[in-house]
């Protein structure tokens, strides 16, 4: 649950309220995560406070409704430790969109349809990186540009799924439908197998 996770470190700065945490959020890692909508925030905090990671009250206002400010309770400290002590592990197996763009273009049975998928794809990409090092001309804080850099290397290795589908696949799109292992593509062996 990194979103959680992000909230609880937000909040172990200062305690805060729903839109500070949202305006925090979005100040610390910039455009290139994209904004935190602000109903999926106030669920957040509702599961955190059932789980009794975070305590929150309200704050009364004199015009406008009551302000509900949320603290992190020392469980709540301990889970952010316990979740900054562990590596992050990326989900069991790769599922991306593109990948399933390429299967199907591969088995559409008109030889134009990967190509022509594989040239939008590398052109979208392209645009993405120039949007980054636009990003990048405008940024002085160190996290966003770090996310900026996680950005365009995933973009790279992105472009490089491109390249290898045009070199196997699109070279020889029989050998793609047919489902036989392409040089480059063979999975790699394990002990057990």
């Amino acid at each position: 649950m990194p979103l959680h996770h992000a909230v609880l470190a937000l909040l172990a700065a200062k305690p805060a309220h729903g839109y500070e945490l949202k305006t925090s959020f979005e100040h610390a890692v910039g455009d290139q995560w994209g904004g935190l909508n602000i109903g999926h925030l106030y669920q957040i905090l509702d599961r955190l406070s059932r789980d009794g990671l975070i305590e929150s009250r309200r704050q009364p206002q004199q015009v406008k409704p009551d302000r509900v400010i949320h603290r992190l309770t020392a469980a709540g400290r301990a889970e952010l430790d316990r979740w900054l002590s562990e590596p992050a592990i990326a989900a069991r197996g790769y599922r991306d969109d593109f990948f399933l763009k390429i299967m199907a273009a591969a088995r559409s049975g008109d030889p134009a349809t990967l190509p022509a998928v594989l040239s939008r794809q590398r052109a979208h990409l392209l645009r993405q990186l120039h949007a980054l090092a636009n990003a990048r001309g405008t940024t002085t804080e160190a996290v966003e540009s770090l996310l900026i850099t996680a950005a365009e290397l995933h973009i790279r290795a992105d472009l490089g799924i491109v390249d290898a589908a045009e070199k196997t696949l699109a070279a020889d799109p029989a050998t793609a439908i047919a489902g036989e292992s392409s040089p480059g593509l063979t999975p790699p062996r394990t002990a057990a197998g």
